[in-house]
């Protein structure tokens, strides 16, 4: 016969109430009794009704992350690391993560979140890649929905969210490219419709003005966030009368398809041509050259992401001693100084 959470009570001497509440986390309950009853329980072999235990607390204990993409993208690095470092940290806290994948602006995408918050199957959701104009945002904020993003769509009221200032790193990026003495370079940029397009261009567009070089617009590109679409836009920028010099490109696995562009029109990365990336995601340092990128620590922000989360689903304050993220410059070999200017 099993043991129930009145067998527990029983053998401390406390009411049904007490033990559920210890059990459950409540601050009601003092920390010495709260251990005793875990640790009796665990003695005794109890095993918790986890539906009914979510039911009390109106709960799931489950956070979710919907992958925008058009087909699965589990095997790119960034969303590698990034659903690892959501996973990590919700277990750590006792939190399963529900994961699931739409193209977005799609209406697939539109149901699950739809499912998601009317069904209560989560109790907050994470969102990245966040759009100029964000449906998802805006519905979760009118649904009164907890959810925690990684970069901040302007004029959205949710506080949960962590802004990486691609303006400021990704001008820091063309200035150590113009550092080498390259003057033509090109950018490799996405969807004009996503915030990390809209910064990181513009931050370009800083680094570009600072450095005293005048926009060509010949030397801008367009893909999407793939090596595919970054050897497309390789092999069209490499193949121009003027090409440019050095690449910065709005991602590490576009810049590796520009790698492989490069090689496959005999130029010499980390020699006769720059290419630069940004996220800094794991195993790109082992390019062939090692790739340098802003680094920005992609696992840690997910863990972070989650932390904020939890504690407006806990209520539970953030520790005020978490220390900062902060991206850096990778500076290794894939970038070269000029050889000389292709006229």
């Amino acid at each position: 016969m099993s043991i129930t959470i009145r067998d527990v009570a029983k053998k401390l001497n406390l009411s049904i109430t007490t033990v559920s509440r210890a059990l459950d986390g409540y601050d009601d309950v003092a920390e010495t009794t709260r251990q005793l009853v875990v640790k009796t329980a665990q003695e005794m072999g109890y095993i918790p009704n986890q539906a009914a235990r979510q039911l009390r607390r109106r709960r799931t204990d489950t956070i979710g992350y919907i992958l925008p993409a058009d087909k699965p993208r589990f095997s790119d690095p960034f969303f590698a690391e990034f659903i690892a470092g959501l996973g990590d940290e919700a277990s750590a806290n006792g939190f399963d993560l529900l994961v699931s994948t739409a193209p977005p602006g799609s209406q697939s995408e539109q149901l699950a979140y739809f499912k998601w918050v009317h069904g209560r199957k989560v109790d907050g959701i994470v969102l990245n890649r966040i759009r100029q104009s964000d449906w998802r945002v805006q519905y979760l904020e009118q649904s009164q929905f907890l959810f925690a993003t990684l970069e901040r769509l302007p004029g959205s009221q949710n506080n949960l969210a962590i802004d990486m200032n691609g303006r400021y790193w990704f001008g820091v990026l063309v200035d150590h490219l113009a550092s080498l003495g390259h003057r033509r370079i090109a950018y490799i940029g996405t969807s004009p419709g996503l915030i990390i397009q809209q910064d990181r261009y513009q931050g370009y567009l800083d680094g570009l003005e600072r450095q005293g070089l005048a926009l060509d617009p010949s030397l801008v590109a367009e893909e999407d966030l793939t090596s595919e679409g970054g050897y497309r836009a390789g092999e069209h920028l490499l193949g121009l009368a003027n090409p440019p010099t050095a690449i910065a490109c709005v991602d590490d696995m576009v810049a590796i398809g520009v790698l492989h562009a490069a090689h496959n029109r005999g130029r010499i990365v980390g020699q006769d041509l720059a290419v630069a990336g940004y996220d800094g995601v794991e195993g790109f340092e082992h390019t062939q050259p090692p790739l340098t990128t802003i680094n920005q620590p992609v696992y840690r922000i997910a863990r972070r992401l989650v932390q904020m989360l939890l504690s407006q689903i806990t209520g539970k304050p953030l520790e005020a001693d978490l220390p900062s993220i902060e991206p850096v410059l990778e500076v290794r070999q894939s970038p070269t100084g000029k050889q000389e200017e292709r006229i």
